[in-house]
């Protein structure tokens, strides 16, 4: 038997390399530890839009059939749906259901609910995330200029803006772009999703009310940031203010942005609904108020899911940002 000789190398590659693992220990621990987090949450949401959907009035194949439906074709169609079997068997189907991808047929259109969903997410996700991008290119800028003028004259321009944008509703401003942009000056298109300028308009509308939100926080977390002792240092050193405001104060101020970020993201799915209904932006949004409208049971259910499965993601990955955001908390 050999017995291995250590040399000073050798011994210290192996420090070296136990030290990297119990660093990537340390940084992957946090992460599983919020995906266990997340798994109840996930159960809940499954659960709630399971109930929820039941406990709303009304005969769905009633309503698929017609009211002259006979009682025999009505309680045939209810039982080839399962929807005559107990509460807590439903429930066991549902999960299990839920967990082959399966959700379901969909009364109205007569498809798999699941093909209706994976259609129509992109359009939503789409234009969420062209919402995303709006509000952060309009409140970042707007919000640190705010914080480097205070109270002069462009700060209180800026607020005003920011609560003229609180003020206005999605379902107010959606008409008067449509009626600016599109039947007025012809710019854009009023409504589909053939191309970008058909995102251009649901997406300024979705995007303004969040940018006005962010423009504010961004202000309070930047006028917070600029008076530490760390800005002041590194303007001693001699570095160009760029660098000060936007490479240093700037990370830092963007943890409460990053906490909105993640909380507006629902906000978004939510009012996704009335944009593109207005819009008609063929996203689950206006899917959902066809379902409901059909009291399509299935269809509904699986909408629902799909936007609280997502908003659930969303707060994971808003947890996920803030060690990159600001190495602290890594630690």
């Amino acid at each position: 038997m050999k017995v291995k000789k250590w040399g000073p190398a050798g011994f210290l590659n192996a420090v070296t390399e136990n030290r990297e693992l119990r660093t990537e220990n340390r940084e992957l621990k946090p992460v599983l530890q919020r995906v266990l987090y997340t798994l109840p949450v996930i159960w809940l949401v499954v659960s709630l839009v399971f109930l929820l959907i039941h406990l709303v009035p009304g005969d769905p194949i009633q309503q698929m059939l017609g009211e002259g439906a006979p009682a025999a074709d009505i309680a045939a169609t209810r039982h080839a749906y399962g929807l005559d079997a107990p509460l807590g068997q439903q429930y066991l189907r549902y999960w299990k259901g839920v967990l082959h991808g399966d959700l379901g047929p969909s009364f109205r259109y007569n498809q798999s609910v699941t093909r209706l969903v994976l259609q129509r997410y992109p359009y939503t996700l789409r234009l969420t995330l062209a919402s995303l991008l709006v509000a952060i290119v309009l409140s970042i800028p707007a919000g640190v200029r705010s914080a480097q003028r205070r109270n002069r004259w462009d700060d209180r321009l800026l607020s005003v803006v920011s609560l003229f944008g609180l003020s206005f509703p999605n379902f107010a401003l959606g008409p008067i772009l449509i009626l600016l942009f599109a039947i007025k000056l012809g710019w854009l298109p009023v409504s589909g999703a053939g191309s970008f300028a058909n995102l251009v308009l649901p997406a300024l509308t979705m995007g303004s009310a969040l940018a006005a939100i962010l423009t504010r926080m961004v202000r309070t977390s930047m006028l917070e940031e600029l008076s530490q002792d760390y800005i002041r240092t590194a303007r001693a050193k001699g570095l160009p203010e760029r660098t000060v405001v936007y490479r240093h104060a700037l990370r830092n101020a963007m943890i409460p942005v990053i906490t909105v970020l993640g909380l507006q993201f629902g906000a978004l799915l939510a009012g996704a609904i009335v944009t593109e209904t207005i819009f008609a932006w063929p996203g689950i949004g206006r899917l959902t108020i066809q379902a409901i409208s059909s009291r399509d049971y299935y269809l509904v259910q699986g909408c629902i899911l799909a936007i609280g499965l997502t908003y659930v993601a969303v707060n994971f990955l808003t947890d996920v940002l803030y060690s990159v955001a600001n190495p602290r908390i890594r630690q």
